[in-house]
């Protein structure tokens, strides 16, 4: 386990710091090509059509992946912070949720461009430690045309510690129109964390996941949570487009257990209520879809 005395606080110097990354851009190119389509069809066990359909929503994130060198990693698997995203001395790392619009459709074979900006890094001090958010915005745009706005928010943690007291977990609704059973055994996790070169090795070296950072078993991400409501979606609503969505993470998924997702439209059915609950019956990830 990581000793959390070792770890820097953050001071207002050090947020200071961390608040000059503010404002900084990247902007990458990379091309809708069907590889990827087809590896997450297989892996959700679903269709999707890796030519001519509109890309399911949100298979964007198979694209615009990392690329950093083996010897530029952290020992959390992670690229090492300080280029584009800011150096923040806190060892846990994870996607806390995000907002999303989609206004054109990307398909197989369009060529895309990605620009990401650091909107803001903010502090705030939490039950178990302290915590850093970095808001980071996306704009994708195939030539001209902007097809997706994105929002993800970045949370940095300390290390978990001896005793600590978890957060008091929320009971998930129990009423669904739509509900499926995932069991994200370590192939499904593998082969996500493959798709989306995602090297954090809480979600596929267990020892580490374990003994290092705390959790229980291995973490099923929080992209992939978000990735099977929609497909949950999807599935019983094959023609809606999805045009905008907001998903948060309340509570780590572990492989150990099944995990279920679930939905409930509104009256006129244009929003979707989605959410996952553990095999405890918690809320482990909720959102809001809206389609046409």
């Amino acid at each position: 386990m990581q000793n959390d005395s070792v770890t820097p606080r953050i001071t207002p110097e050090v947020l200071a710091h961390l608040r000059t990354w503010e404002g900084r851009s990247e902007t990458l190119d990379d091309s809708i090509t069907a590889a990827p389509i087809r590896g997450l069809a297989a892996a959700l066990d679903c269709d999707a059509d890796a030519t001519g359909d509109a890309l399911p929503p949100p298979w964007h994130w198979l694209y615009f992946l990392p690329r950093a060198p083996q010897h530029e990693l952290g020992a959390d698997g992670h690229p090492r912070l300080g280029g584009f995203l800011p150096s923040v001395p806190l060892p846990r790392r994870m996607w806390a949720g995000g907002r999303l619009q989609w206004r054109a459709p990307l398909r197989g074979g369009d060529a895309v461009q990605r620009v990401s900006r650091i909107a803001s890094v903010t502090h705030k001090a939490g039950r178990t430690g302290d915590l850093v958010f970095a808001l980071v915005q996306h704009e994708i745009r195939r030539g001209e045309t902007l097809c997706i706005s994105e929002e993800q928010d970045i949370v940095y943690r300390a290390p978990a510690r001896p005793g600590d007291t978890p957060a008091p977990p929320t009971p998930a609704p129990g009423e669904a129109a739509w509900s499926r059973e995932i069991v994200p055994d370590p192939v499904l996790l593998f082969r996500y964390s493959a798709l989306t070169f995602n090297g954090h090795r809480i979600h596929y070296d267990r020892p580490y996941a374990t003994a290092e950072e705390g959790y229980a078993g291995l973490v099923v991400h929080g992209p992939l949570v978000a990735t099977l409501l929609l497909d949950l979606l999807r599935r019983h609503a094959p023609e809606a487009v999805v045009t905008d969505f907001a998903f948060k993470a309340v509570r780590p998924i572990i492989d150990v257990h099944p995990f279920s997702v679930h939905g409930q439209p509104s009256e006129d059915g244009k929003t979707i209520r989605l959410w996952a609950r553990d095999h405890e019956g918690w809320l482990a990830m909720q959102a809001t879809a809206t389609i046409r």
